[in-house]
C-alpha cells in the first residue's frame, strides 16, 4: 500500500517538476516574444513614420525605390513571427544509459583505465600473492618448530636412557648410534 503512495507521491512530484519546467520555459518564451513584438512594432512604426515623412516632404528630385525595402522588412518580419510561432515546448526526454566505452574523450578514459586501474590490479595480486606467501610461511615455521620439539623430546629420552642404563646397555645404545650416523 505504501508503495503505491510511494510511487504515486514520485508521479505527482515527477508531474510538478515538468510543469514548473514547463512553466518557466513559457515564461522566458514570452517575455523574448514579447520584446520581438516590441521591436517589431517599433520597426513598423518607423517604417510608416519613414512613409509618412517621405509624402509630406514633396517632390523630390531623386527617385528611390522603397518598395524593394519594405517588402524586405516585412518578409523578415513574417519570418520572425513563423520562427516564434515554430517554437514549440520541446518534450522533456530522460535518458539512462549504461556504457562500457566512454562517447567521449576516449583517450582520458583510456589514460584513466591503464594508469590507474591497472596499477591497482596489481597492487591488489601483489598483496594477495604476498598474504598467500606469509600463511605459507607460517605453516612451515610452525612445522619447523614441531619437528624440533619432536627431535629434542627423543634426545632427551635417548640421553636418560644413556644415563640410567647400565654399561652393556651403553654398549648396545652406542653401537646403534654409530651405525645409523
Amino acid at each position: 500500500m505504501e508503495s503505491k503512495r510511494n510511487a504515486d507521491n514520485n508521479e505527482s512530484t515527477n508531474l510538478e517538476l515538468v510543469l514548473e519546467h514547463i512553466a518557466s520555459e513559457q515564461k522566458s518564451q514570452s517575455k523574448s516574444l514579447s520584446g520581438l513584438i516590441l521591436a517589431i512594432n517599433s520597426i513598423s512604426e518607423r517604417v510608416t513614420n519613414f512613409e509618412g515623412e517621405l509624402q509630406n516632404s514633396g517632390p523630390i528630385s531623386v527617385s528611390t525605390d522603397v518598395t524593394a525595402i519594405q517588402e524586405m522588412i516585412k518578409k523578415a518580419v513574417t519570418e520572425i513571427k513563423m520562427v516564434v510561432a515554430s517554437q514549440e515546448q520541446k518534450p522533456i526526454i530522460k535518458k539512462y544509459q549504461v556504457l562500457l566505452f566512454p562517447e567521449r574523450d576516449a583517450k582520458l578514459f583510456y589514460k584513466i583505465v591503464f594508469g590507474r586501474w591497472l596499477l591497482f590490479l596489481s597492487i591488489m595480486l601483489l598483496l594477495t600473492n604476498l598474504y598467500k606467501f606469509s600463511v605459507h610461511f607460517s605453516d612451515n615455521q610452525k612445522d619447523i618448530k614441531l619437528q624440533i620439539l619432536d627431535n629434542s623430546r627423543i634426545y632427551n629420552s635417548w640421553n636418560n636412557l644413556y644415563l640410567i642404563s647400565g654399561k652393556r646397555f651403553r654398549k648396545v645404545m652406542d653401537s646403534v648410534y654409530y651405525k645409523t650416523e
